[in-house]
């Protein structure tokens, strides 16, 4: 994922929740653990595996694996040049990392978190993830403005599909569709994982440069968050804008709770979680913003227990500006890396 700038220098963590539930009767998201982890290294794509309890975050040249229950660093996988994603397969065998220094896809396995294989991609692999009717993995290249596809099968390339622009976040609907935000024309791709086509290009207007994307399959709704602090809401079926509620600023991920019904955008900008209602009737509706950390731009969501989870540290005075590097990033102060757990 990429970084959004103006951080503010030196700003620690804030208070709880700001802005109480809609609904009364609902009990508001409080922050329930800090688990102090450290070390260096900035932050990337998070993600939870339920059935093992693992917490992965994306530590430039490691993956840091967490137990989701105590906070306890369970181990590393390491050797990356700069980690971006995680993803699962979905009979709890294997997992890949993309890592977008080297422009590769690492294959790992889930019981040893060992790595089994390296496969070549493109130009910094950003978001991947598991296509679970064809079994291919789908490696989105920043730098190169494509995608590889890969058989999980045998852990080769089939393809290189180029795309219209820089991809950002990805998600599949298990039902052989992969949707792809692209950042600089504000759109959602929609590509056939059989055919490897494009079948779709849905404009996110109101919404402009997006990041984060997520997926109620039930639903058939996807969520897309974008630069204008605007959360997209799309029929991932017709590509029709349901809703665009207000979000924080500088939002780059989100996630769909579907047990609760309930979208997150971490704001890293703001140091806030928006809370989404998706419960029907009543549509799609801010229902609450948490207080976290300046710098919490990406988090997870657990679908066991709806915890959330997102990750800061504290933050050194930001550097200036300069022509090759418009949206530069603070200093990390050092072993100030925390995990922020938020339940209710």
């Amino acid at each position: 994922m990429r970084s959004k700038g103006r951080f503010v220098s030196g700003l620690l963590a804030l208070s709880i929740a700001c802005v109480p539930c809609v609904r009364s009767s609902e009990p508001a998201f409080r922050l329930e653990n800090t688990w102090k982890l450290g070390g260096a290294g900035s932050w990337d794509y998070m993600a939870v595996d339920p059935s093992a309890h693992i917490l992965y975050i994306a530590r430039l040249n490691r993956i840091m694996l967490v137990d989701s229950q105590s906070g306890k660093l369970v181990t590393e996988i390491t050797g990356l040049s700069h980690a971006h994603g995680i993803a699962f397969d979905d009979v709890g065998k294997v997992g890949y990392i993309s890592d977008g220094g080297a422009g590769n896809v690492l294959v790992f396995d889930r019981a040893t978190y060992k790595v089994l294989t390296t496969i070549p991609a493109g130009k910094n692999p950003d978001s991947v993830l598991f296509e679970p009717t064809q079994r291919r993995v789908f490696a989105f290249n920043g730098g190169s403005r494509d995608a590889t596809v890969i058989d999980a099968a045998s852990n080769s390339v089939i393809t290189t599909l180029p795309l219209p622009g820089k991809p950002e976040f990805s998600v599949t609907d298990r039902a052989g569709n992969v949707f792809v935000n692209i950042e600089e024309s504000s759109v959602v791709l929609r590509l056939d994982a059989a055919n490897l086509k494009t079948t779709a290009l849905w404009p996110l207007a109101p919404g402009e440069s997006p990041s984060g994307l997520a997926i109620d399959t039930a639903g058939h709704r996807l969520f897309s968050v974008c630069d204008n602090n605007k959360m997209v809401i799309l029929d991932s079926r017709s590509g029709e804008v349901i809703a665009s509620p207000s979000i924080g600023e500088g939002a780059d991920a989100v996630a769909f709770d579907a047990a609760n019904q309930l979208a997150f955008s971490s704001n890293g900008e703001s140091g806030t979680l928006s809370v989404i209602s998706a419960m029907a009737p009543t549509g799609y509706h801010p229902v609450q913003t948490v207080s976290t950390k300046i710098g919490a731009r990406t988090m997870a969501v657990d679908p066991a227990s709806g915890t959330v989870y997102t990750v800061s540290a504290a933050l050194g005075p930001k550097p200036p500006a300069s022509p090759s590097n418009p949206k530069r990033r603070p200093a990390i102060l050092p072993d100030s890396f925390v995990v922020l757990v938020y339940s209710r």
